[in-house]
This record gives C-alpha cells, structure tokens and sequence, in this order.
C-alpha cells in the first residue's frame, strides 16, 4: 500500500480563551487591592480611560446604565440595583444623547446592591444593630510610619544616612518588626553592613520602644534596656523564650540560676511589655483586610448583603476624546486601529469590573443563605458546604466559585472572615442524619479544651472523642489530634504541665 499525503476535513470543538475572556477571568480573581493596582495601570496604559467620580449621572453626562436586573437563589429574595453600572456602548440602552457629552460609559458597579433578605429561626441571639456599618465607624487613624516620620527630626542622621532610615521605615511591618536581615539590606542599599546596623541603632530610639526589632527577643530587649533591667537573667530568658512559652519554668530557673519566685518575677513583668508594639497604629494590614462584602440585620429578621464600594475603582471611557482623535486621525490606518483596541480594551474592561462585582455580590449572598444559622446562632451551627453547593444553586461554574471565594472578605456581625471560611467539610453524624461542618466540630473542640481550669479536668483526646460522639458526631480519635495540632492546642500530657506551672 503506497503512502501519499492527502487532505482530510476534520471537526473539532474546543474553548478559545480570547483575551478578553483571560481579563475577565483575571479580574475575578483579585483582591480589592490587586484590582485597584491593574486598574491604575490600565489607566495609564489607555488614554480613553479616565477616572470615575459617581456624579456623572447627577450631571447629566452621556453614561449608560444597566437596567436592575431580577435574580432569585433558591426562594432568597436578590435585588440589586445599579443606577450607575457599567456596560460598554454596544450594550447600553437606547437613549438620546448629546453629541458633545463626555462620557461613554461607567465601569465598577460600585452602586451595584444587593439584599438578601428572609427570615430567621427563632431565638437567634442578641439583636444586631441594624445601623451596621464597618466603614462608618472605623476612626482614622495616624499611621506608624507617620508616627515615627515625625520624630526623624530628633535624630542625628546625616544627610546620606536619611535616605537610608526612610527605606528601612518603608520595610516595618505593622507590628513594628524589621524583618530583612542587615547583609540583605546592604546589598539592596549598595552600602556596608555597619551602615546599615548604625542607622537601625538610631531607629531602635524612636518611640514607641521596641520597634525596628528583628525579633521578639530584641524587641522585648529594647524596652527592658529602658528601665535598666536588662540583666544577665533576663538576658537568658529572653534567649529561651520558646521554654517559656512552653510553661517549663524548672528548666528556665536552671539556666537564669533563679528561685522559682524571682523567675515567676521576672515573667510577669516580661508579659507588661508590648510584643508588637506598632499595633497601637494604624497601619496597611488594617487597610489591606478592607472587606469586600458587607452583611448586616434588617428590621425585618434577614440579611443585607451589599458590595463595600469603597474597594471598587470607578472608570469611564471618554467617547468624546476618542471622536474628536478619530476625526483628527484622518486616513492613517496605523492611528484608526490603534484607537479601535483602546476603545475595545477600555470597553472590555468597563465590563469586566461591572461583571466581577455582580459575580461576587450573588456568590455572597448564596454563602449567607446557606450559612444563616452561623450568622443567627455563632460558629457551632455552621453546615458543611462545598463550592459545588453553591455553584450549582447560583448555576456558576465550580471554578469561578473558587475564583471569587480566594483573598475575597465579608465583614459580619460576627467578625470580617474570608469567604473560603464558610466552605468545610462534613463530619458524620452518629445519628446518621445531616453531617456536622469540620469548622464547628474544631470550635467544639476549642471549646472543650477552654473549660479545662485545672489538671484533672484535662482531656485526652479519646474523651474529647467521647463528648463529640455523646453531642452527635461521629469523629475519629485521629481527626481530633489533626484537629487539635491546626489549633495550636498542645498534647494533654503538655496541658497538663502548664496548668501546673500556671502563673
């Protein structure tokens, strides 16, 4: 049989990611934060785009909006309203507009609300105050770098050493900590190591006290040295405090060469000092934990679910900039594309962000219904919950659940969690009916171990296990240990010793 080539026709199906569907998806997936980096540069990048006020509707610009759409999750009632969402032109209602308008569209859907609201179980707790509002209520707060910026003037800095001391202060954490070791930050810097450690003793001066430490160890070293109390004893302590965290003071009276009462001294005074102490400052982890979602109780005995517009950028495309270089662009070819893919990219993206808050709002709100007993009764009652239960409720894909869940936060009555806190697995019931959330079995753990005020009234794991098993769920002495270790909660054996060596 000879070989020759010849043509086949063949039919295939596959899924084309275009490129706007690859920012779609990457939007999805960012935090508030991330989304406001690659928004600014979008904005830098596209000259059509520009930034948004939310007063273009109150002046009478040319902005398209999205008619309110009517969605319903499962008898849950979703209203959401967006009288100044975004959409691009193609899609935009018909409606008169004046040719020398500004605006072509709006892209955030930071108006974009939801309520999710229905009825709770009886007997759900003290009442919730109805006026919530995590944003309204939070003071403002002088940051630590501000903080400290302000006392440099105190300092006897050279001036090549202020540009230094102003890179060191932009590495502290909000603890106050300097974590980059002294020989990376000189080579970052391009100086000597002794540079770098002089400038950090000047630092370490500033107020409060402890802050440009390493460690815990100099941090806690700074604030004795302050009082003169930073002594041979307390020296060693400090170098050991993983034995004192572990409660084996006889060891530590060893090693400090002090009677069990001087060291017991010496710890109480050790535990008045501050161990983080730029946490009296505000400072990024509080803006960087800015919630995405917030719920609250309505009058009505349900739940309000709505978008923190705070987090969402507002862009608009600016239709009358991009006709006027159009018209100017003449017949040159090269100028007329490179207006249509800004056009088309700015359009895209006023989509993209309308899209992604909405996908988030209606994730949000299936996670509130299928979690009310949480929000009306506290953790013990949260119900194992999978991303396909909720993606089949609200008929998304798997992993586009999963996209919105991650770095995404929902600030409650009952604390600012991430949504992928609200996805646990199911521990059997001994009962054989529904199965209990793997969170609420670990609260129930916590719990148990809390209760313990003296030695006897230590649990072993297996009793632990007997009381989960006497309360419906049927737990493995294993899954409690696991359980036990991802708490930070220490062995019996070791329980039992620290509540010996209590203070």
């Amino acid at each position: 049989m000879a070989l020759a080539p010849n043509i086949v026709a063949r039919q295939t199906q596959s899924l084309a990611m275009t490129p706007q569907l690859q920012q779609a998806i990457k939007l999805l997936q960012l935090s508030n934060i991330e989304l406001a980096a690659f928004v600014e540069e979008q904005l830098e990048k596209n000259p059509l785009l520009e930034r948004g006020t939310g007063d273009e509707n109150r002046r009478g610009e040319e902005v398209s909006e999205t008619p309110t759409p009517d969605m319903s999750a499962h008898g849950a009632s979703l209203q959401m309203d967006a009288p100044g969402a975004a959409q691009s032109e193609m899609d935009a209602p018909e409606h008169s507009v004046s040719d020398d308008s500004a605006c072509d569209s709006v892209g955030t859907a930071a108006d974009v609300g939801g309520t999710l609201d229905f009825t709770k179980g009886a007997g759900s707790g003290r009442p919730l105050s109805d006026g919530f509002d995590i944003a309204a209520n939070a003071a403002a707060e002088v940051t630590l770098q501000d903080h400290l910026r302000k006392q440099f003037a105190h300092l006897a800095l050279s001036p090549a050493d202020r540009p230094v001391a102003d890179y060191l202060l932009g590495l502290i954490d909000d603890a106050g900590y300097l974590r980059e070791e002294t020989e990376s930050l000189a080579l970052s810097l391009g100086v000597p190591p002794s540079r770098i450690a002089r400038v950090i003793a000047q630092l370490q001066t500033l107020e409060p006290t402890g802050v440009f430490a390493r460690s815990l160890a100099e941090c806690l070293s700074l604030q004795l040295s302050e009082t003169d109390r930073l002594d041979g004893p307390n020296r060693t302590l400090l170098d050991h405090l993983d034995l004192l965290a572990r409660h084996d003071l006889p060891r530590l009276t060893k090693l400090c060469k002090l009677d069990l009462n001087e060291l017991k001294t010496r710890v109480l005074h050790l535990r008045t000092l501050s161990p983080k102490p730029g946490l009296a400052y505000g400072g990024a982890a509080v803006s960087g934990l800015e919630p995405d979602v917030f719920v609250r109780e309505t009058p009505q005995g349900g739940w309000a679910v709505e978008l923190n517009s705070d987090t969402l950028p507002r862009v608009l495309v600016n239709k009358r900039y991009y006709r006027e270089i159009k018209a100017a662009s003449g017949d040159s070819e090269s100028a007329r594309e490179f207006l249509s893919d800004c056009h088309q990219s700015a359009s895209w993206l006023v989509k993209s962000l309308d899209q992604r808050a909405r996908t988030i709002l209606k994730v949000a709100s299936e996670i509130v219904r299928q979690q009310d007993a949480f929000f009306a009764y506290g953790v013990d009652h949260m119900r194992p919950l999978k991303l396909k239960d909720v993606s089949e409720a609200i008929e998304m894909h798997e992993s586009t659940v999963s996209r919105v869940t991650s770095g995404k936060f929902m600030a409650t009555p009952r604390g600012t969690v991430e949504l992928k806190f609200f996805f646990t697995a199911a521990i059997a019931s001994t009962s054989g009916g529904e199965g209990h959330s793997a969170e609420a079995v670990r609260h129930r753990i916590q719990t148990l171990v809390d209760e313990e005020t003296d030695s006897k009234s230590v649990k072993s794991d297996d009793r632990i296990v007997e009381l989960l098993r006497a309360h419906g769920v049927e737990i493995a002495r294993r899954t409690v240990a696991k359980y036990r270790d991802a708490l930070g909660i220490p062995s019996s054996v070791e329980r039992r010793r620290i509540i010996r060596n209590r203070l």
